[in-house]
């Protein structure tokens, strides 16, 4: 029998990890304490499941078949009885996670790994009083993760280092790919390398070198090509003939002369934002915004079917 996994909480998250984890074979159910939410998930993965058999990302599945492994939950003990694996998705406020954690170390088996979805919170500030703390962690992805397989765990200080182990397994077999973080660090990993580059960009328009677009082009045209096959490590370890000792060499003293400059921040609800706000607009009417989110995910699947067929014909 397939290993049964229960996410508690079935909005944008949840519902992306259910598919994630019903495309890996589990059984899902699924639990939300909010009046029709389940419902709402299960009605909206359909079409989001048939996105993806359309660019080959089932693993050669029925839309169907994956469906079928997705089940609601009338309360939490229906959800976690006898699952291998919770994953919270709870509104990012440490005292509904304290209390909800309660409940799911109570009702969980005993060996059952407790993963939270927060992208804000430290897993020590809402884990620390729980008898079963030991098997509990920061399980973070990149929305959505049935599409965009990073994601991030991240352990509290009482976290054991064998639960690290399995989480990492379990995230592998469901086809992720963990960044397994040593310690808790405020944002993480992503949200740190994330945020250095938002602020550049912020800091770029509010001082009017360059409009918006400008900068969404310097990515989406340039650096951002070469990172959706390499992280930055491999770029300029490639980039400079020696490796990347040659590229240390050759190039710190340039970001060292940026680096003062960098340090400024912007206020991004401040004035900034207007201009942010008034040229995304004209490009895009809020109208819209539902549909280009579709369009976002469409081509995010034609990218992720493009990179295993690069993998296959290309290799890593």
């Amino acid at each position: 029998m397939p290993e049964r996994v229960a996410i508690v909480g079935s909005g944008f998250i949840g519902r992306a990890w259910a598919i994630a984890f019903a495309r890996a074979g589990r059984e899902v159910r699924l639990w939300d304490p909010a009046a029709g939410a389940v419902e709402s998930c299960l009605a909206t993965v359909g079409g989001l499941i048939e996105d993806l058999a359309s660019q080959g990302l089932l693993d050669d599945q029925a839309p169907d078949a994956v469906r079928g492994r997705m089940r609601p939950a009338t309360d939490p003990a229906g959800a976690l009885e006898g699952v291998a694996w919770v994953q919270e998705n709870a509104p990012e406020r440490v005292e509904v996670k304290r209390a909800l954690w309660a409940e799911m170390d109570r009702l969980a088996p005993a060996d059952a790994i407790l993963a939270s979805s927060t992208s804000a919170l430290l897993p020590s500030r809402f884990t620390a009083g729980l008898e079963g703390r030991h098997r509990c962690l920061v399980c973070h992805p990149l929305n959505p993760p049935y599409i965009i397989p990073a994601c991030e765990l991240v352990p509290a200080p009482w976290t054991a280092p064998e639960v690290m182990t399995r989480a990492a397994e379990v995230m592998r077999s469901i086809g992720q790919s963990p960044i397994v973080m040593a310690k808790e660090l405020d944002g993480f990993v992503m949200n740190r390398m994330q945020g250095a580059l938002l602020e550049e960009a912020f800091r770029l328009v509010a001082d009017g070198y360059c409009s918006v677009e400008d900068v969404d082009i310097g990515l989406r045209e340039g650096l951002a090509l070469r990172w959706c096959f390499m992280g930055p490590f491999e770029t300029i370890d490639l980039n400079a003939p020696g490796g990347v000792a040659d590229y240390a060499r050759r190039y710190q003293g340039l970001y060292e002369q940026l680096h003062e400059s960098m340090q400024r921040r912007v206020d991004w609800a401040g004035p900034v934002l207007e201009t942010v706000e008034r040229q995304r607009r004209e490009r895009l009417p809020e109208g819209q915004l539902a549909e280009r989110q579709r369009w976002r995910d469409r081509r995010l699947m034609a990218l992720a079917a493009h990179k295993r067929q690069a993998r296959r014909n290309i290799g890593d």
